[in-house]
């Protein structure tokens, strides 16, 4: 099995996000993570999907996806040509005993502290998925207590957009 991560350009509209999960769902495949948003251009949202599969029947889902008529663009994103990041929101106990410690750790990988009480924090991260995972390691023996993750999130690097090559027709 091998991690793909899929960047497609869609329609807003209703009932899309569902056909599209379908699609992987009567594959067999699982979805590891699923981001959608609003993109540049007003009426189409970007969907970043990471699966992993073998080669060939990820193929045959993509040629099912573009055929779906709300489906503008798909383009594969590989780690070396594009920029992917995943954010989290975690609530890590920290009393007066254990809070410098966890700011220590904060500090360390350049998180960020967006609540505070007298017993927690909530601490925000954003990176790629090595620095969460090594982040979420560290943070996990002051004991977390409540963990949100986003979804992937990836765009190509440099000047092009995908939006931009289909706008242009």
């Amino acid at each position: 099995m091998s991690r793909h991560v899929l960047s497609l350009l869609v329609e807003d509209k209703p009932g899309l996000l569902t056909r599209v999960a379908g699609l992987f769902a009567r594959r067999g495949f699982n979805i590891e993570s699923l981001a959608v948003g609003v993109t540049e251009v007003p009426g189409l949202s970007r969907i970043t999907v990471v699966v992993d599969v073998e080669g060939l029947p990820l193929e045959q889902v993509t040629k099912q996806l573009n055929k779906l008529i709300n489906v503008i663009k798909i383009v594969e994103l590989d780690a070396a040509s594009s920029v992917q990041r995943e954010h989290v929101l975690v609530k890590v106990r920290a009393d007066n005993a254990s809070r410098s410690n966890v700011l220590e750790v904060v500090n360390l990988f350049r998180a960020s502290v967006v609540d505070y009480a007298t017993d927690a924090l909530v601490i925000e991260i954003t990176g790629d998925s090595g620095k969460v995972g090594a982040f979420l390691k560290a943070i996990e023996p002051f004991g977390v207590k409540e963990l949100a993750q986003s979804g992937l999130l990836a765009v190509g690097r440099g000047g092009k957009s995908i939006t931009e090559r289909v706008l242009r027709g």
